[in-house]
């Protein structure tokens, strides 16, 4: 660099959210879902896989996922049929997802999520970088190499994969918010050994019902929220069995 630069987005991605089932009641469209991406995948250093739903945020909300040597990141798009879109032009469940894979160690630092409000699919309101802890001073010299790799693959870490995330009014109050994972070998037949860890920064949650999916063969985690006079809420949920992970863990940011 010729000068200090604080603020440096390395390997940096777009993509287009517009809505999916988390936020489906605010829009007016004959199609079910409309994006380019529908999460952002992060493999990080402590062996973590990381799976966060995308959102089109009423206002502009920048997440910063602090990691050590990242082993790769990359804005991803799960849902591959023609019924998840319903959209005979734009071909959405053809969208390729890319994966970053670091090629050396990158120190510390953050996968730094952009989510721009935008109220047209045209635009690209989605961003997503690698951000050093430390600024980059003049006249320093780094080195720093990755692969990019396009494709339908999303599948870059361990544990069953989050096929999809619906979230909406509860009948007398509050949300249910319900995550979807994939089918597997390591699903044991009796769904009562799988253990629930469900965070939330702030509201009330309880604890949650595990059902099989007769449409995807996997299981679909579903869980009553009360935001209470929380206006975020940053919640982490994980399953496990017999104490180690099952599945991605799955983190979200929900708004007022």
């Amino acid at each position: 660099p010729r000068e200090e630069i604080k603020n440096i987005g390395l390997a940096p991605l777009t993509s287009m959210f517009y809505f999916d089932e988390t936020n489906r009641d605010r829009f007016s469209d004959f199609r079910p879902s409309v994006h380019d991406s529908d999460g952002l995948l992060i493999n990080n250093g402590a062996g973590e896989t990381i799976w966060r739903p995308l959102a089109n945020p009423r206002h502009l909300q920048i997440s910063a996922f602090i990691d050590e040597n990242p082993k790769g990141f990359g804005l991803m798009q799960r849902p591959r049929n023609l019924g998840n879109f319903a959209d005979l032009h734009a071909h959405y469940h053809r969208r390729p997802g890319l994966w970053v894979e670091p090629h050396e160690g990158w120190g510390k630092g953050a996968v730094t999520l952009v989510e721009i409000p935008t109220d047209r699919e045209i635009y690209d309101n989605i961003v997503a970088y690698w951000r050093p802890e430390t600024p980059w001073q003049a006249g320093e010299e780094h080195h720093l190499t990755y692969g990019l790799t396009w494709g339908p693959q999303s599948n870059y870490g361990a544990g069953l994969r989050v096929l999809n995330t619906r979230i909406g009014a509860a009948h007398h109050s509050g949300l249910i918010i319900a995550i979807d994972f994939e089918d597997g070998d390591t699903l044991p037949d009796d769904l009562g050994e799988i253990e629930q860890i469900i965070n939330a920064s702030g509201g009330s949650v309880k604890e949650g019902v595990i059902q099989r999916n007769p449409e995807t063969g996997g299981i679909r985690l579903a869980f009553h929220f009360e935001p209470e006079e929380a206006g975020l809420v940053e919640f982490r949920v994980l399953l496990r069995l017999n104490e180690q992970p099952l599945t991605e863990t799955w983190l979200y940011r929900w708004t007022a």
